[in-house]
């Protein structure tokens, strides 16, 4: 992989996680522990609520394994970064974005004063009785890694180059007109 394609990657994994950090720094600056605002009624609201394990808890209190995961899947990510389409400007945005989620969350659990990760982001629905349903909260980082995961996907399902016949063959399989010698 050609080095302006690494430094962009790298740039955008960086930008990922400070724009994850800052966030989270700003929820703990203005919403205490388990805090919750309003900003649509019945729709969304910013909470300070704090995950020690994985999406939708599942995990719970697995935070040091969770750690160690991630670290993996990251070391892994970047070894194998040749798999994962970076030859193209999709292929290197979902890489940096999973990688920059990796990291902000990483951080979470290995920052010796939270040592759990930050979620702030809520959608929900009222049901009857004034139950609330909903999204489980997130953050910027789980945001980023479901964008670059979803990314892959989709590139995953484009026809390989290789697989293509190579562009000098006509439809009957012979020389096009351009690449023929006169005599």
């Amino acid at each position: 992989m050609n080095s302006p394609a690494l430094r962009r990657m790298i740039l955008l994994a960086a930008l990922i996680f400070a724009l994850d950090q800052a966030t989270k720094n700003l929820v703990l600056l203005f919403l205490g522990p388990s805090e919750e605002k309003i900003i649509l009624p019945g729709f969304f609201k910013l909470v300070c609520w704090t995950n020690t394990g994985a999406a939708w808890s599942l995990f719970h209190e697995q935070n040091g394994r969770l750690a160690v995961l991630s670290a993996l899947a990251l070391l892994c990510l970047i070894v194998w970064r040749r798999h994962f389409h970076v030859q193209t400007l999709l292929g290197q945005l979902s890489l940096s974005l999973i990688c920059g989620g990796i990291l902000g969350n990483l951080f979470d659990r290995v920052d010796p004063a939270r040592r759990q990760v930050i979620d702030f982001l809520r959608f929900y629905l009222f049901r009857r009785g004034g139950e609330e349903i909903g999204f489980p909260a997130f953050n910027v980082a789980d945001s980023a890694i479901c964008l670059g995961v979803g990314l892959l996907i989709l590139l995953s399902f484009r026809p390989d180059a290789a697989a293509a016949p190579p562009a000098s063959k006509n439809a009957g399989g012979g020389l096009k007109m351009e690449d023929q010698r006169p005599v």
